[in-house]
């Protein structure tokens, strides 16, 4: 399974819809999209991921719905991302069978430890640093807590997250994950294009 090095992730605050973040970051060249609706209703938010699953299945990039597996299930996208207080990984997969991609947030090296044992795909580790996309954050990691996870050397994908800006990447890249994942450094700005592949010019050049 693959997982991309740049997961874009929408964002409740941006003056786009969840919608229309999707299909600009599609035009931009996103492989993989996050959404990250937090402030809507339970049939707003199925109604926006299965607008969304289309659009991803048309430009062939891969969608994961955030916390919620029924969501995910209902609508048709490729897998979703869990919380640490979110449905358990085990019960999701029951859900969604052994082809969805799940992905599940450590903070610590026991968390993520955990999610290996509980065969998710891939890891979101974070906060890089404090972030006004997230309430309630856990603790920062900042370069010594990313480290000390990457130096664990899982088998699946470690995913930076949390208030990465752009010349942040090659410090997060050096410190052995496999990717980032970014929110308002790219839905929030002036132009989503221009902002996607100024991150992905930044994760090409690291070697």
């Amino acid at each position: 399974m693959h997982i991309s090095p740049l997961h874009c992730l929408t964002w409740d605050a941006s003056p786009l819809t969840h919608l229309a973040q999707v299909e600009q970051l599609l035009d931009a060249g996103a492989n993989w999209i996050q959404l990250r609706q937090k402030k809507a209703t339970e049939q707003e938010k199925l109604q926006t991921a299965i607008a969304a699953a289309k659009l991803c299945q048309k430009y062939k990039a891969t969608l994961i719905i955030n916390d919620s597996p029924q969501i995910c299930l209902e609508s048709g996208a490729n897998g979703v991302h869990l919380g640490l207080s979110d449905c358990p990984i085990p019960k999701a997969r029951e859900l969604l069978g052994k082809d969805a991609i799940i992905g599940g947030t450590a903070n610590t090296q026991l968390q993520a430890l955990q999610r290996v044992t509980e065969n998710c795909n891939y890891i979101g580790l974070g906060p890089w640093r404090a972030t006004k996309t997230k309430e309630n954050l856990s603790e920062i990691l900042g370069e010594a807590g990313i480290k000390t996870v990457a130096d664990l050397n899982l088998k699946i994908p470690v995913i930076a997250i949390g208030g990465i800006a752009l010349q942040d990447v090659g410090k997060i890249l050096s410190l052995g994950v496999q990717g980032i994942a970014v929110s308002s450094g790219i839905v929030a700005a002036k132009d989503i294009k221009e902002a996607f592949s100024l991150y992905i010019k930044e994760l090409k050049r690291i070697p």
